[in-house]
């Protein structure tokens, strides 16, 4: 039978080994620092800023007082008891929709130093700085494009379901971009956006979160404001009645005036019932016309501002030392590996 090699370091055999062998380790490591530095200076900075809000919750101190006004019209109208098919835990995965990341395409930018004035559409897809080892495929994506004799359709309205290429891998780029994160336990949202330029990436920050509230307004306050149409429909109506039925009412009262006919009589009391009615109906519209703006009011939430975006001071890249210690550690690790391998046997016994 064949014995088993049993794998056996020697810790001190291995530092004479890389005593022996440190010339090639320099210069292992000497490469290895000048690909870092290359590197280094090669990534674009990149700037974050962040904006933190808290979101009301769903109940709200002004339910009971729009309860109670229902009530002393005799209406039974219970606020507060929805639940929200869009709460904070799922604000992350909106942001990442299609739809919302079009709609930011229009944002306007200009950077720090004024010299780039678009929209954040055009500044993903043409002002952004990339490294040198992302010029071929670049150059071979543009080559490629001129065979095929595609060119830029401009302007017009995007459909978020019927993106281009080209539109979709800017939305993508966007969305790597943005960053939302909310505390499970106290709800705090934090959008953090990151931008080739600090100025610009403030500007997005802001927009993304006004973007965030006006849709979670609008679909907060959906059905309240569809309600609120219907019933100032109502309202044009129930005036429109009101008023014709006074005008007749007064048009026979001053056209009969001193008549004591029976006859007369009642149909001037039938114009003062239908007018009293149509009068009744109208206060009563009012009032629930009120209600329903109390509604959209009580259904629009409300986001409390922790911190607000800032233009930031220092780029977020990652320090350009721990760079050069990584690509020196994984020289030398290398470096290591051969020197093990080749010096397998007296290792294995």
């Amino acid at each position: 039978m064949e014995e088993k090699k049993v794998l056996n370091i020697n810790l001190v055999e291995v530092i004479r080994l890389l005593i022996a062998d440190r010339k090639k380790i320099c210069i292992y490591c000497g490469v290895a620092t000048i690909i870092a530095i290359v590197v280094a200076f090669s990534i674009p900075r990149i700037y974050k800023s962040s904006v933190m809000l808290a979101p009301e919750s769903s109940s709200n101190s002004l339910t009971s007082n729009i309860s109670s006004l229902a009530s002393m019209v005799g209406m039974d109208m219970k606020f507060g008891a929805d639940d929200d098919a869009i709460y904070p835990e799922i604000y992350p995965d909106l942001m990442q929709s299609t739809k919302f990341l079009v709609g930011l395409f229009d944002i306007p930018i200009t950077t720090k130093d004024q010299k780039i004035k678009t929209t954040y559409y055009d500044y993903i897809k043409n002002k952004q700085k990339n490294p040198w080892w992302t010029y071929p495929k670049i150059l071979l994506d543009q080559l490629i494009k001129k065979l095929k004799g595609k060119t830029e359709q401009k302007g017009g309205i995007i459909d978020p379901t019927m993106l281009s290429k080209e539109d979709f891998e800017t939305a993508q780029a966007i969305s790597q971009s943005i960053d939302c994160k909310v505390d499970k336990k106290t709800n705090v949202i934090t959008i953090t956006v990151t931008a080739q330029d600090a100025l610009a990436a403030k500007t997005i920050t802001d927009s993304v979160k006004s973007k965030l509230q006006e849709y979670i307004t609008d679909y907060r306050t959906n059905k309240a404001r569809h309600d609120l149409a219907y019933m100032e429909k109502l309202c044009k109506e129930a005036q429109a009645d009101y008023d014709r039925a006074r005008y007749n009412y007064a048009t026979y009262s001053d056209n009969y005036l001193g008549l004591v006919r029976e006859s007369y009589k009642v149909k001037q009391e039938e114009l003062e019932n239908e007018m009293q009615l149509r009068y009744n109906i109208y206060t009563q519209v009012i009032q629930q016309l009120q209600i329903s703006k109390a509604k959209v009011q009580e259904r629009t939430p409300a986001f409390t501002e922790i911190q607000p975006a800032c233009v930031p001071i220092k780029h977020s890249n990652t320090p350009k030392i721990i760079i050069l210690a990584g690509f020196v550690f994984l020289a030398f690790a290398i470096r290591l590996s051969i020197l093990l391998w080749r010096n397998r046997n007296m290792f294995f016994a």
